[in-house]
C-alpha cells in the first residue's frame, strides 16, 4: 500500500477526483485522467443496456473527445486488486507504455501503480 499523503500533489489530486466520481455516482469504479497540459478528465461506470464502459476507459475517452493528445497519469477507484488489460490498453494508447496507472482502493489508498505497458 502506498500512503496516499505521500503522492505528489497532481497525482492525489486524480485519485481524490475517482474516488468522488465513484461516490457520487454509485458506480463500481471511478477514474481520472490527466493530460499533457494538466487537465483533468474525470468518469465512473458506465453500464447501460447496449454501452458498457468501465471507469478508466471512458475518462480516457472523454479526454480524446475533449482533444487531449497525451496522458501524464491516470488513477482508478476500484474494488479490483489491479487494473485491467483493457484499461491498461487504452491508457497506453493515448499516454503510451511508460504512462502510471494508480490502483487505489475505495477508501483512496492507493494500492499499486503500474505501467500501462
Amino acid at each position: 500500500m502506498t500512503d496516499s499523503s505521500a503522492l505528489d500533489p497532481e497525482d492525489r489530486k486524480i485519485v481524490t477526483l475517482a474516488r468522488s466520481a465513484r461516490a457520487r455516482n454509485g458506480v463500481p469504479e471511478g477514474a481520472a485522467v490527466r493530460d499533457e497540459t494538466g487537465r483533468t478528465y474525470v468518469a465512473g461506470t458506465v453500464a447501460l443496456d447496449s454501452l458498457k464502459l468501465s471507469a478508466l476507459r471512458t475518462a480516457v475517452a472523454m479526454a480524446v473527445a475533449s482533444g487531449a493528445t497525451s496522458l501524464e497519469a491516470a488513477a482508478v477507484v476500484t474494488e479490483a486488486e489491479t487494473a485491467s488489460d483493457e484499461d491498461r490498453a487504452a491508457v497506453r494508447d493515448l499516454g503510451g507504455a511508460r504512462t502510471p496507472v494508480l490502483v487505489a482502493g475505495p477508501d483512496g489508498t492507493v494500492r499499486t501503480t503500474v505501467t500501462a505497458g
